[in-house]
């Protein structure tokens, strides 16, 4: 029951990632905005950089997506995947705070915490759900 708790909101969260890996390809950003990212305002969401970074926001959502479902299937790899993931994904969220739309703060906050749960002590009791 409990991996459930933790395996369905690891997929739920990469499959929001797909909001960014999209948006800077389309003419409807969807919540996003063309605001210019962390480092000043030269680069847009919509620039080449925002293009790029999109790379980034795929392969969080395959890492979020694939360590929940190593969750579920009982895999000792999920742990290293959802913290390589939870990176990802709060790095370029961070990156792109100015443009993202509230729902992706949210998700830095979920990056956080299981960034925190997984790499301290406190994983080994969440290791005790599979």
């Amino acid at each position: 029951m409990w991996k459930y708790l933790l395996a369905i909101p690891l997929i739920l969260h990469g499959l929001a990632n797909l909001g960014g890996v999209v948006a800077p390809w389309t003419a409807n950003l969807v919540g996003f905005k063309d605001a210019p990212w962390l480092f000043g305002s030269g680069v847009k969401f919509r620039s080449l950089a925002g293009r790029a970074s999109s790379v980034l926001w795929l392969l969080s959502t395959l890492m979020l997506c694939g360590a929940g479902v190593g969750l579920l299937i009982g895999e000792t790899w999920w742990v290293t995947l959802a913290i390589i993931g939870a990176a990802a994904s709060l790095a370029i969220i961070l990156l792109w705070w100015k443009a993202v739309p509230p729902g992706a703060r949210f998700c830095a906050f979920f990056d956080a915490v299981l960034l925190i749960a997984l790499t301290t002590p406190l994983h080994e009791q969440i290791l005790r759900l599979q």
